[in-house]
């Protein structure tokens, strides 16, 4: 059995729900009676959207949040017009879309009621999305005669009480598991999952952390041992660069486990590292491939990959960011108050893609993405003491160069500093790890496309 799971980009609209459906109807026939499961994200932006809503709504913001929910039930329904036009379910199906997202209204009017947004709040709204799709995309295999059930992840990943970035809870999760979805596939259903969400024992909604729906696929992977799983993207697999970027980036075509977490860690789009937990501890096989090039091999992800395969570095590029910079005037700035910036975000629900501390200039610099900015700051006013001071520069992005050893004697890193310093980039900051084999940088967002391209041909990565 292998578990497959299809992201937001995968399913962003009805075309692409129709080119999924495909997929999973061939590897249906393909598997010859071992069975599948899928779990599906939210369609791409739809998550970012609701939580932008439910800020909206704190915020006092009536118009805005109303005007989110009235676009994704548009954009909801023209998938399911589009797909069910003809199908005795199509009313059903827009009668659950509907439902859902009124469903969503009334908890932004409750937000909005409080004048506030908790991170419990954030997992109720936020998991919408996934709920959505797997209705959908269950509806339109079962109008093209696949067998197949949506379930909701609540029903089955247990997990604590950490609103925002739940853990799971693999002995009850697997229970479940064997008891809810071994007799679909056992009965040739496929079961549509939602990915991204789970609950707690007592059934409060919570959810994985940003990205969670690889993490869901893993855990299912792990607690119905799988023999592989799939992470379908929009790309080959993991290339040496965003390919929107370098368009002849090539795939990594075999990755050891570390390896993989590596880069999931630096921002790999196409891979969430919390991933890598569950199938290292079950030793099960992972596959990166493309939904819109179903044919590529894409990367498998091992334990042990082929010794004489070549090692190459991969270029990580994240744009559409935001640097916010906390300090002091004076001598007063310490790790305390570092820690606890820190702190307050996380409780927040908000990631922070890179930070670095500089005691020198009394300052740590937080870079998260630029639709979290406003509420990033907002959250630093309220919670740090009078004597800090904000500062924020728009539209940055970051550039991380990882290595594997064995690529060149001296590391990656000094290869990586000589090559921006060759082309002139502006380095705002830097942050590393105690290795030679990984680094990132802090650039301005209009320097990153050509920056990414040199340092594709200085590290080597052109043949």
């Amino acid at each position: 059995m292998i578990v497959h799971k299809f992201g937001g980009t995968s399913v962003g609209s009805a075309d692409r729900f129709g080119n999924v459906a495909a997929i999973i109807m061939e590897q249906q026939r393909r598997t010859a009676g071992r069975g599948l499961a899928v779990v599906v994200s939210a369609m791409s932006g739809v998550t970012s959207q609701l939580v932008a809503g439910a800020r909206s709504a704190a915020a006092g913001r009536d118009t805005e949040y109303r005007a989110v929910k009235a676009h994704l039930l548009e954009r909801h329904l023209a998938v399911v017009d589009a797909l069910l036009d003809r199908a005795p379910e199509r009313l059903d199906v827009a009668g659950l879309v509907e439902d859902r997202l009124h469903d969503v209204e009334r908890l932004y009017r409750s937000i909005a009621v409080l004048g506030e947004v908790t991170v419990r709040g954030l997992d109720a709204v936020a998991s919408t999305g996934e709920q959505l799709s797997v209705h959908i995309l269950a509806a339109v295999l079962r109008s093209r005669g696949l067998r197949a059930q949506a379930v909701s992840a609540v029903e089955l990943v247990v997990t604590d009480d950490h609103f925002g970035a739940a853990a799971p809870l693999m002995e009850a999760t697997r229970e479940r598991l064997e008891g809810r979805i071994r007799p679909l596939i056992e009965r040739g259903v496929v079961p549509i999952v939602t990915g991204f969400i789970g609950a707690t024992k007592t059934g409060i909604p919570t959810t994985l952390g940003r990205g969670g729906s690889d993490y869901t696929a893993a855990i299912l992977g792990a607690g119905l041992g799988a023999e592989e799983v799939w992470i379908w993207s929009d790309v080959d697999g993991i290339l040496t660069a965003d390919p929107n970027i370098v368009g002849h980036a090539r795939t990594l075509a075999e990755l050891s486990y570390q390896e993989a977490a590596n880069l999931a860690y630096f921002g790999a789009d196409v891979l969430h590292p919390k991933t890598i937990r569950p199938v290292i501890e079950s030793g099960i096989p992972l596959r990166i491939r493309n939904s819109l090039n179903p044919e590529h091999p894409g990367t498998l992800i091992v334990a042990r990959p082929d010794p004489t395969r070549q090692h190459r570095p991969a270029i990580i590029s994240t744009a559409g960011l935001a640097m916010i910079a906390i300090g002091t005037e004076d001598d007063s700035w310490t790790l305390q108050m570092a820690a606890g910036a820190l702190q307050h975000l996380s409780e927040a629900g908000i990631d922070v893609l890179m930070f670095s501390q500089s005691f020198s200039e009394h300052s740590l610099n937080l870079v998260v993405r630029q639709d979290e900015q406003s509420h990033c700051v907002n959250v630093l006013n309220r919670q740090m003491s009078n004597g800090c001071q904000l500062g924020t520069t728009e539209r940055v992005a970051t550039v991380s160069v990882v290595g594997m050893p064995g690529y060149n004697k001296n590391g990656i890193v000094p290869h990586a500093f000589g090559a921006l310093g060759n082309y002139g980039t502006r380095v705002i900051a830097v942050a590393q790890a105690a290795t030679e084999h990984s680094v990132s940088f802090c650039i301005p967002e209009d320097q990153v496309a050509e920056t990414v391209r040199f340092l594709h041909r200085e590290l080597g990565l052109e043949t």
